[in-house]
């Protein structure tokens, strides 16, 4: 079993974001490390692709395609109970697992479950199209 097993669908993992704004700047390292949801790991040859989903306590505009985090879930995914905490899922990174330069092969914090998640990622996939994506491993 390698460190990178725990970096599955509803996992959280600490990963150094790199949100869209910044991107478009011309930044390309994340400012700091913070707990992202693993979306999907896509199994291929040259190793897997993962899709994260940034966790912020700045609450975000109403036009996002966002929403907070229920205590529970939190509880769940090993985040801090007492924040208020929201996953955005119309912006993501994407990665290679094993090949990244950004993630290490540590245990997961937590997980979300699955009755608060998928419905989450069945509307992602929905809305894919027009979604912003950040590729961190070209």
């Amino acid at each position: 079993m390698s460190g990178y097993d725990d970096i599955q669908t509803a996992a959280i993992v600490r990963y150094p974001y790199l949100w869209a704004r910044e991107s478009g700047k011309g930044e390309t390292e994340g400012r700091k490390n913070r707990p992202v949801a693993v979306g999907v790991r896509i199994p291929r040859p040259d190793g897997d692709l993962a899709l994260f989903f940034p966790i912020t306590t700045k609450q975000p505009d109403k036009a996002r395609f966002a929403t907070e985090i229920p205590s529970i879930e939190k509880r769940r995914a090993g985040l801090d109970a007492d924040l208020r905490l929201w996953i955005i899922l119309d912006e993501f990174n994407s990665d290679v697992i094993g090949r990244s330069f950004y993630l290490e092969p540590e245990p997961s914090l937590g997980r979300f479950s699955k009755a608060f998640f998928l419905p989450l990622l069945r509307e992602f996939i929905a809305r894919r199209k027009s979604l912003i994506e950040i590729s961190r491993f070209r």
